[in-house]
């Protein structure tokens, strides 16, 4: 039977080297860092391409909610099916997790935009609240 590193007590070690002392401004990614929802963002000219990675991961098992100008984009897997199984390792994660982004309380839920594909939610969202549509002036009949 194979014991885990972490059984021996040198995590102290591994944590204090991984320091973002040691490794300059960006601190390494430690094994608690798990990397989950890891985003890009890419400057479209009139808008952000979001991209966040969420492997394994169904469409029907994310959300995105826009509120008080905060974008929150959910996932969580359906635990239904692991209950049934019984591991001998697990290394993906498999649960719930949430990534929350300021985007300005002008934008509207319709002005963003979401695609998943492989693996990857793709939002546009504007760097601008698009300005209203003036209404052409509504007249009073006059009888």
């Amino acid at each position: 039977m194979l014991i885990p590193r972490t059984n021996y007590g040198f995590d102290f070690f591994d944590d204090f080297f991984n320091d973002s002392f040691w490794s300059g401004s960006q601190p390494a990614q430690t094994k608690k860092d798990t990397g989950l929802m890891r985003t890009d963002i890419l400057d479209g000219g009139a808008c952000y391409l979001v991209d966040i990675e969420l492997p394994g991961y169904r469409k029907d098992e994310i959300q995105a909610e826009l509120k008080d100008g905060y974008l929150t984009i959910s996932a969580v897997h359906s635990e239904a099916d692991d209950k049934e199984k019984t591991y001998v390792r697990r290394e993906r994660y498999h649960g719930s997790m949430r990534r929350t982004f300021y985007v300005g309380e002008a934008l509207r839920q319709e002005d963003i935009k979401a695609a998943f594909e492989n693996g990857v939610l793709r939002l546009t969202v504007p760097k601008e609240a698009p300005k209203p549509i003036e209404e052409k002036p509504k007249y009073i009949n006059i009888e």
